[in-house]
């Protein structure tokens, strides 16, 4: 069912409210103006391979004023429309390319080999393959130009200090959590200096604006996304213990912390026995279309009134800060994306990667002795796995469920701090019943104590899930053209999954995290001898295809996908038989 709870239509949702003294952010001039352009190209070029971002990536070679005067200038057909051959004639000549205003670099630290590389890979055949898929860092490299800093105003792409490791194809900036598995990636790579210059670009994000944006463009300044910050500074403490770095992180963590506990993303809700509870949501700072999919955004919004057209790019927006941009998961009906409520639902995820996150914090405070902050991490992760459990928790299912708010005619108050915080009264119903991998990632963040009586029973929740596919874990069961749906399969939902099921060390669980981790493994080499490219996703149902669906084609590259099967060679190794050929 969608959505599965007695909130059967959209009045029966909360709705997302303003926070107070904090306005929605709002385009810069340059975005403003690109996405005129956008909807100018939209026109003149037509539907048929559009891709809106690359028109809000473009980088002046003028001012603004003399861009947007010579653009007005332009000669329009009766129907308002420029004529294809002068609109890019005019964007040949005030443009650079999209991506020029990043550089190719060589990291110093780059080996063809690196010593002591993948000991348990004894194929041939496999090692060749993850040599190539190593030797990508070079193609992925980049350092932002000096005119970025420079001339700001003539770019989207926002400057970082150091070298970054990009995803690839239309992704030619950073990205927030594809860079959690780039560092893993890394860590096989033995590349531990390029390692920490990414996770201090996210530093210097975090310092200027409060919190490491969705992407390093202007236009990803409205939202962030899953908040995985402290994990890479674990990775990289854990490869290298550089306790300077830690103590480097740590402010910077500290802030990341405070955004994430404002009351844009945190939610109340009162359980069944009394108890509040404070949790999570995704909930971009923005109500209008995302400059990047702007003339996608207006389409989807567009039968909408302007009041919901407002509350509909809102929950876009916040779709995106996710990360899962866009599934059914964050519909009420799963095959219109006009029906997203994405800030009306606490994710499972996202509260564990926050609980994970306060962990960290306290075992960085711990390193530093700092006392008072460890104690006061230890038992802020404390209070969140309580609300996890009580909240997220099903029995029945043996699994985790995102939590549907109810509108606030469910709702009580209550006073605290000198003021009163609005609580939502849980009613099991508002569980969303439908199987994601997210439901299980809790596994992968700490979530459950070691030995918890339930392990067994959420291994044969998973196993009976109808997750498990020959090439990979879909992103859900529901197909719907969207790109985090079925049959999708991505390289994070597998590593996380793999991980969280060896981590509870149940023989059953590692075993089948091996199983998972093999066919994975598997579809990658095949689909990169099949078109000698990384991908960005693939299909979980067929070895060697390439996953489609939602608002672009499929990307090759792929940072993240580069560095998840480097961890998985590394964690698992491929022996000398069976061959690597899909079966």
């Amino acid at each position: 069912m969608d959505y599965a709870s007695a909130a059967a239509n959209s009045e029966d949702l909360c709705m997302w409210e303003p926070v107070a003294g904090a306005p929605p952010a709002t385009q810069t001039p340059l975005e403003s103006f690109l996405t005129d352009l956008q909807s100018a190209a939209l026109a003149s070029f037509g539907e048929r391979d559009f891709d809106p971002k690359l028109y809000v990536d473009l980088p002046l070679r003028s001012a603004l004023s003399v861009t947007r005067t010579a653009f007005e200038a332009l000669p329009r057909l009766c129907s308002g429309k420029i004529a294809s051959d002068t609109l890019k004639h005019f964007i040949d000549k005030f443009f650079d390319v999209p991506g020029s205003d990043l550089l190719p670099h060589v990291p110093k630290d780059f080996r063809s080999e690196p010593e002591g590389f993948l000991p348990l890979v004894k194929s041939q055949e496999a090692r060749v393959w993850a040599l190539k898929v190593h030797a990508l860092w070079l193609q992925l490299s980049r350092k932002v130009a000096e005119n970025v800093q420079n001339q700001p105003d003539m770019h989207t792409l926002l400057p970082l200090p150091y070298p970054v490791i990009v995803p690839g194809s239309r992704f030619r900036e950073v990205y927030y959590w594809d860079s959690y598995w780039i560092i893993r990636g890394l860590a096989v790579s033995k590349m531990y200096d390029t390692a920490k210059g990414i996770v201090r670009n996210l530093f210097s994000l975090v310092q200027t604006y409060g919190f490491v944006p969705n992407g390093a463009r202007t236009y990803y300044k409205n939202r962030s996304q899953p908040p995985l910050l402290s994990a890479m500074v674990r990775v990289v403490y854990e490869n290298t213990h550089d306790l300077d770095f830690v103590e480097e992180a740590f402010p910077v963590l500290l802030r990341e912390h405070s955004f994430w506990q404002s009351d844009l993303h945190r939610v109340h809700i009162m359980d069944r026995k009394g108890h509040k509870h404070s949790l999570n949501r995704y909930s971009a700072n923005w109500i209008g279309p995302r400059p990047e999919s702007s003339t996608i955004d207006k389409q989807i919004a567009d039968r909408l009134s302007k009041e919901k057209r407002s509350l509909l790019y809102h929950d876009i927006a916040s779709a995106a800060e996710s990360g899962w941009d866009f599934s059914s998961r964050w519909m009420q009906n799963g095959h219109d994306l006009s029906s997203m409520r994405t800030s009306s639902i606490v994710p499972v995820d996202l509260n564990a990667f926050l609980f994970q996150m306060e962990m960290n914090l306290s075992f960085f405070a711990s390193l530093l002795k700092e006392k008072e902050h460890m104690k006061y991490f230890r038992s802020a992760a404390e209070a969140r796995r309580c609300a996890i459990e009580a909240i997220l928790w099903s029995e029945r299912m043996g699994q985790w469920l995102d939590y549907w708010l109810p509108y606030s005619k469910h709702s009580t108050y209550s006073r605290g701090h000198g003021k009163f915080k609005k609580f939502h009264v849980l009613d099991i119903v508002n569980q969303n019943v439908n199987v994601f991998p997210s439901n299980f990632i809790p596994l992968w963040c700490g979530v459950l104590r070691p030995g918890d009586s339930r392990i067994e029973n959420i291994v044969k929740a998973f196993s009976s899930s109808g997750l498990l596919y020959s090439a990979g874990v879909p992103s859900s069961l529901r197909q719907t053209g969207q790109q985090w749906d079925f049959p999708n399969a991505w390289a994070p939902l597998q590593h996380m999954i793999i991980e969280g099921l060896d981590w509870t060390n149940s023989k059953d669980a590692q075993i089948i995290a091996e199983v998972i981790a093999r066919r994975w493994i598997w579809t990658n080499y095949n689909s990169f001898n099949a078109t000698g490219e990384m991908q960005e996703k693939l299909d979980a149902q067929i070895c060697g295809k390439v996953g489609y669906g939602g608002e672009y084609k499929p990307q090759a590259g792929f940072g993240w996908s580069n560095g998840v099967v480097l961890a998985l060679l590394q964690k698992y190794g491929w022996p000398e038989d069976p061959t690597l050929t899909c079966r």
